[in-house]
């Protein structure tokens, strides 16, 4: 999917400077239905995409479900080729994921994927980074996004 305008939102964030929002218009599609609201900043070579947990997101233990984290890694992967890669996000696929879950997540902090680019070419994209809350680690991973040419 192309990030067109009249189908994606990604302006500043008047609620939190500095930041922008990484919404699709529609907010009946996976984005908006399961994961809520997500905001990205560049920091650096990195790219920050965080969400804010709701009881929606919570296992039986009372931690961010594993699924929740996976979806954020996976959208994490996309919003960094458009902050800090070559801005061609769409349309492309996960080729690869490969996650660590070091600890569990606090349903009462924000969640943030922190994504770097290790090397880019014509057709795909591979990435690394953390999951974090703060100074706490949730967990780890690297992926291979395919880039596709336009429609």
């Amino acid at each position: 999917m192309a990030f067109k305008d009249d189908v994606f939102e990604h302006g500043p964030d008047p609620e939190n400077p500095g930041w922008y929002h990484w919404n699709l218009k529609d907010d009946t599609l996976f984005n908006g239905a399961v994961m809520g609201r997500l905001i990205t900043r560049k920091e650096g070579d990195k790219c920050r995409l965080r969400m804010f947990p709701e009881r929606k997101h919570e296992n039986l233990q009372g931690i961010i479900h594993g699924a929740i984290t996976l979806s954020l890694i996976d959208i994490s992967l996309f919003t960094t080729m458009h902050v800090v890669g070559s801005g061609n996000a769409g349309p492309s696929v996960t080729l690869e994921l490969s996650t660590q879950f070091i600890g569990g997540g606090d349903p009462k902090r924000p969640l943030d994927a922190v994504t770097e680019i290790m090397r880019e070419t014509g057709k795909l994209v591979f990435v690394r980074g953390e999951v974090v809350q703060e100074d706490d680690t949730v967990a780890a991973y690297s992926g291979i996004i395919r880039k596709f040419p336009p429609r």
